[in-house]
């Protein structure tokens, strides 16, 4: 009796299952970094063949226009109009502007209606390709994770090439290829400066700007978009995509 009472007095008593949670999560987050490593890779060479904001628009009963097209055929203006309407420092910083996120904390912090962000290029890029829009800091995180990756294994051609390809250029339209067809009547291969500028006007909010005779706000911004592109040419702010 005695060897009985023992033997049952040594058996595992589950103190060991308050692991169980901690590796599970381990095993969560192990999952998804090498996922994301993996969807990183892959959009490294094949276009994402459809967005979160696509889903949207499909799922509110809109259709989707795209039109893909390489940086190298595109008109050398649209990706300086970006650099210009967008990121300024977009061939000199790692992924994060942070003079530029500091700048719109201090400018939300003070109040006012509207809410700025300081969201690069490669941060845009980031939550278009793999993630939703709205705000949140759930979403900033991995955004952030996501915006090391693509600077990491894309590079800044790649960067630009896939963010003029499924950026919002309107209601329903994606790309810089699709906006300028839809507002230029021609590809993207041809843009003018001004046609780049005002494409560029329309892309923070593409579904209540116009880029098809644009006029007030937009129509002024696409100006002043023209005169900051000539300063992304002189001084070669654009070298990380030519």
């Amino acid at each position: 009796m005695a060897s009985r009472a023992s033997r049952r007095s040594v058996r595992p008593t589950g103190g060991l299952r308050g692991f169980r949670p901690i590796r599970f999560l381990f095993r969560v987050v192990l999952g998804f970094l090498l996922l994301s490593l993996v969807w990183v890779l892959i959009y490294r060479f094949v276009p994402p063949p459809f967005t979160l904001t696509m889903l949207g628009d499909v799922a509110g009963g809109r259709s989707v226009t795209k039109d893909w097209m390489s940086l190298s055929a595109m008109d050398v203006d649209m990706a300086r109009a970006a650099i210009a309407a967008e990121d300024s420092k977009f061939c000199s910083h790692r992924g994060f502007d942070v003079d530029a996120i500091a700048a719109a904390a201090m400018r939300n912090a003070s109040g006012g209606k509207v809410l700025r962000g300081g969201s690069t290029i490669s941060q845009q890029t980031a939550k278009n390709a793999f993630l939703w829009q709205g705000g949140g800091y759930v979403r900033k995180v991995f955004e952030a994770w996501f915006t090391l990756l693509i600077e990491t294994i894309w590079g800044k051609r790649r960067i630009m090439e896939v963010y003029l390809n499924i950026a919002e250029t309107g209601i329903g339209t994606y790309g810089a290829n699709a906006g300028a067809q839809r507002y230029c009547r021609h590809d993207a291969s041809r843009l003018s400066a001004t046609e780049a500028a005002r494409l560029a006007a329309v892309l923070p909010l593409p579904k209540k700007r116009a880029g098809v005779a644009p006029r007030g706000y937009t129509r002024r911004y696409g100006n002043t978009i023209v005169q900051r592109m000539g300063v992304v040419r002189r001084e070669g702010m654009d070298a990380c995509v030519r």
